[in-house]
């Protein structure tokens, strides 16, 4: 019997390891951690997607800046330690507007609240169409970014610029076209502004595929996705935004980048705006967090982590342009 319940136990154990490998390998590029609750005593929960409805804070923020938000939250929530949980989601912003706020959307089968209390994305085009929604009407800017090349450390392709992205010897991973507006509004256009937009993406328009079989891979969520797939040797380049780069290098994973020069860098055009949504439940918190913003902390936060500081003009709520 003891011999018995020895196998049973370490069957249990092998089934366990086994399930426990495969949870790591579906997150293996960390999606998981683009949903999460802070709360003021400092706890994390991840993937609490249900926390959209209740938290006293709800945030929907373009995704490129998951590496600088734990820092932001904690500082935040320090200076305003009344709001005890905040839910945050950063995903490409397409994806939120699209799939969260004008319709109903799901993440693993939960569904997701319409009305966060903010909402931020890199196209001012995204808050102008809440506005015409009416359910927004003042934004800011609060900060900037160009695009950058991601590749291997060491650079072995040895990849100049972003001429070098029609070469035929690359294999190549970008942002999809489809939600993600690093691409569909930036990196697309620096590739036409170069002539290379057909032989890169193949004309096509899609995510999780491949937009040239073999050659270049459009993600779902590129600031996860290719590094990624640039360490284990599925790609030796990809558009990114400099942050990216920047993060990458300070957790010491084995990345390089390759700078853009301007303007094809799209640091001209590059701004984050960010507003309030007239639907969401906690107005007073959120007119917090975006006075926040403007300061010299959260500032200096997000310069740490290679994001370009916004002006004394961007950082003025302004009503947003157009009818």
């Amino acid at each position: 019997m003891r011999i018995k319940a020895l196998a049973l136990s370490l069957g249990l154990a092998t089934a366990l390891c086994a399930n426990a490998s495969v949870a790591a390998k579906k997150d293996e590029s960390g999606l998981g951690h683009d949903y999460r609750t802070f709360h003021s005593d400092g706890k994390i929960d991840y993937g609490n997607i249900g926390d959209s409805y209740t938290a006293e804070l709800t945030i929907y923020v373009a995704g490129n800046q998951f590496m600088a938000m734990e820092e932001l939250m904690n500082d935040f929530q320090g200076k305003n330690q009344d709001i005890k949980t905040i839910y945050l989601e950063t995903i490409p912003p397409g994806q939120i507007l699209k799939g969260q706020i004008l319709k109903q959307g799901q993440i693993d089968g939960q569904n997701t609240a319409q009305n966060p209390d903010l909402f931020a994305s890199v196209n001012l085009g995204h808050l102008k169409k809440l506005k015409k929604k009416g359910v927004m009407e003042n934004y800011k800017i609060y900060i900037h970014n160009k695009l950058e090349l991601m590749v291997a450390k060491g650079n072995p392709k040895a990849i100049e610029g972003p001429e070098d992205l029609g070469r035929d010897d690359l294999v190549q991973s970008h942002p999809n076209p489809l939600t993600e507006g690093i691409f569909k509004f930036y990196g697309s256009q620096m590739l036409k502004d170069l002539d290379l937009y057909d032989k890169v993406t193949g004309g096509s328009e899609c995510k999780s595929c491949w937009a040239v079989e073999g050659k270049t891979w459009f993600t779902s969520r590129h600031h996860r996705e290719t590094p990624h797939r640039i360490e284990q040797g599925e790609a030796d380049v990809g558009i990114v935004w400099t942050t990216e780069v920047t993060h990458a290098q300070a957790e010491g994973r084995p990345i390089d980048g390759v700078s853009i020069p301007a303007p094809y860098n799209m640091e001209h055009k590059v701004g984050y705006a960010i507003g309030i949504l007239t639907t969401g439940r906690n107005p007073d918190n959120a007119a917090r967090f975006l006075d926040y913003l403007s300061t010299d902390d959260a500032q200096n936060i997000y310069a740490n982590y290679g994001f370009i500081k916004g002006s004394a003009d961007d950082l003025k709520l302004k009503p947003i342009p157009g009818k």
